[in-house]
């Protein structure tokens, strides 16, 4: 059953605050061209009529989470919509306790740090910190990547049973991000468990052309992944085994120094 229908079917949901969900998560499929919506994007992305995507477009917009332009009578998000995820950070003990090492790994490696969060079938940039100027999206925080494509993921799902495991793999949607994005489902099985062997997972050009990346899960007292350490650099700069070679014992170096939340 699929969670849209298990909102459906719970007489505790309040319908309407979940239409207005709707309306804002129209907002993730804006692009760099195309940063607003008309009211006509947001009836085809819903399914609402008219009428209705007005009248919830307009409560945000009173509310001050949706913007409109006047001249292009088109809507985007607001600045409100960053303070839930600044009290997010600022809240949540195991991203303030785990920031420290991630800087300081940054400064070491010179590579692109980040903490990835386990969120079901994807993580979840919430930390990320760059050396050297990378390309923009790369910085932002909330950038959700599949947990197939990742060697964080990778690493996460090795922590996981077989059962948990399975059910997140059969409930992934598995997309090319890259013209070498792996997608058959028995490699990605061999490279979690060759992750859970070495303690982290190797990926190149998996979610973004010419990038490696290493990733190691951090874990709760009880064995069970939080979120993942990820190190990025590109293929530009050095080669898949030196890399390696030369950064997976920082990172291992890292967790081991984290330990259990």
């Amino acid at each position: 059953m699929t969670k849209k229908k298990l909102l459906e079917d719970d007489a505790l949901v309040v319908k309407s605050v979940g239409k207005a969900f709707e309306v804002l998560k129209c907002f993730e499929q804006t692009s760099q061209s195309e940063r607003e919506l008309s009211l006509m994007d947001i009836c085809r992305l819903t399914g609402f009529d008219k009428s209705t995507a007005q009248r919830f477009t307009h409560t945000l917009q009173m509310l001050g989470y949706i913007n409109k332009n006047e001249s292009s009578r088109r809507y985007s998000l607001s600045l409100k919509v960053l303070n839930l995820a600044f009290h997010f950070l600022r809240n949540d003990a195991f991203i303030e306790a785990v920031n420290p090492h991630l800087f300081e790994l940054c400064q070491r490696s010179h590579c692109r740090v980040s903490l990835s969060l386990f969120d079901d079938t994807e993580t979840v940039y919430a930390v990320r910190h760059q050396y050297k100027s990378e390309y923009y999206s790369s910085s932002l925080l909330g950038k959700r990547v599949p947990i197939y494509c990742s060697g964080g993921g990778r690493s996460i799902l090795a922590c996981l049973d077989v059962g948990q495991r399975d059910d997140i793999l059969d409930r992934s949607e598995f997309i090319a991000f890259t013209h070498h994005t792996v997608l058959d489902r028995q490699i990605i099985l061999d490279e979690i468990e060759l992750a859970g062997k070495k303690g982290y997972g190797l990926t190149k050009e998996q979610f973004a052309y010419g990038e490696l990346g290493l990733g190691a899960a951090l874990v709760d007292r009880h064995g069970y992944p939080l979120a993942a350490i990820q190190m990025a650099i590109n293929q530009s700069e050095i080669c898949l085994e030196e890399f390696e070679k030369k950064y997976a014992p920082m990172l291992l170096e890292t967790v081991q120094r984290i330990g259990a939340y």
